[in-house]
């Protein structure tokens, strides 16, 4: 069986990101091909897609967003993800229990004795006038009739698990800041969410697993755990397996792939990109070494922002009063700090619309 190398790795994933080379393809369409893309910080998106995208235009998104194409929701890992409508429906009834076992596992306690089925139609009822609610207000709703559990376990239970939510706009919005509102996530979209298969087969997790391929594969069963949250795809797994190739990675793990899916040569130019906070190139994987060193990992759950050096995590960057901040992980060669600076002054223009093209990066550690 072929061995696929830390760099073939890396260089198959930034192909099926679309950040080996910008792609030239509607805002929509990237939004499908990535899966949706984790969205709790609001604005990190946006950076996600114009590190992706040519000539991406951030009020495009918004728009989507306020037409109700694409919609801000919980869904893989109980995160909140930015989806299209279409798959927000025809994903989220397969991930209702692990949603549920996830709250579940933070609030157990509190929980403890709790007809979450009781609940669940409780908190749908209340919903049901289309009144725009915040957690806190829908917890409140419920709390005489479930005092025990306390607002923000009943809210969590309620908004991230048993009752499918949208977070309305102007939440997510280009360069807007807003509370999270929200509504049915049916009565938002106006179509209801597709129910679980009646025959006990399941089309919806085959379909979880050709996307999680065609955006992140060649990848393990455990990558693919690690992406949607889901522990009950390898029966999914085994009844598309004759679809698939395999390889190995160097320690001996077998990786599933689509076979015509991109596998650029390991020597493929790869150009710095700026990442976005939890992005899930970095969050999509179990074995994160094929874009990240173990020393960092850290980084990619606490929120930091990466850049991408010959496709791999080499440094951080934040932003202040305009100007693009730049912390190296690693020793940058001169060539190195040129084509950060360059990709850094691109961003630093997004971000201020053109005010702005000022980089600053820091020394190299020893």
């Amino acid at each position: 069986m072929t061995v696929l190398d830390t760099r073939a790795l890396n260089r198959a994933t930034l192909a099926r990101q679309l950040l080996l080379d910008r792609a030239d393809v509607p805002v929509l369409d990237a939004v499908a091909h990535l899966g949706g893309l984790q969205a709790q910080e609001p604005q990190e998106p946006f950076v996600g897609l114009w590190s992706r995208l040519r000539a991406f235009d951030p009020a495009v998104l918004s728009d989507l967003l306020t037409g109700r194409r694409v919609v801000r929701t919980h869904l893989m890992r109980r995160t909140v993800h930015l989806l299209t409508a279409d798959d927000a429906l025809a994903w989220r009834a397969r991930h209702d229990t692990m949603l549920r076992q996830r709250v579940l596992g933070t609030y157990r306690r509190e929980l403890a004795g709790t007809d979450l089925d009781e609940l669940a139609a409780a908190g749908r009822a209340v919903m049901a006038d289309g009144e725009p609610r915040s957690m806190t207000e829908l917890a409140r709703a419920l709390a005489e009739r479930w005092p025990a559990p306390g607002t923000r376990a009943l809210g969590e239970m309620l908004v991230a698990a048993l009752v499918p939510m949208a977070q309305l706009p102007p939440r997510g919005l280009w360069r807007t800041k807003a509370g999270v509102r929200n509504v049915l996530l049916s009565s938002w979209l106006g179509r209801e969410i597709a129910p679980p298969s009646p025959d006990g087969s399941d089309p919806v997790g085959q379909a979880l697993v050709r996307r999680y391929l065609a955006a992140f594969g060649p990848a393990a069963s455990a990558d693919l755990r690690a992406w949607c949250g889901l522990a009950g795809l390898p029966a999914a797994v085994a009844a598309i397996r004759e679809e698939l190739v395999t390889f190995r990675d160097e320690r001996g793990r077998e990786l599933l792939d689509l076979p015509d899916a991109p596998r650029p040569d390991p020597d493929t130019p790869a150009p710095v990109r700026f990442l976005p906070a939890f992005d899930n190139a970095i969050l999509g994987y179990h074995d994160r070494t094929r874009i990240i060193d173990d020393a960092h990992r850290g980084l990619s759950v606490t929120g930091a922002r990466v850049v991408l050096v010959d496709g791999r995590v080499a440094a951080t960057w934040s932003v202040t009063a305009g100007t693009v901040l730049v912390t190296p992980l690693r020793r940058f060669s001169a060539a190195d700090r040129t084509a950060v600076a360059e990709q850094g002054r691109e961003l630093a223009s997004f971000l201020s619309d053109n005010d702005s093209d000022r980089v600053q990066i820091a020394g190299s550690p020893h």
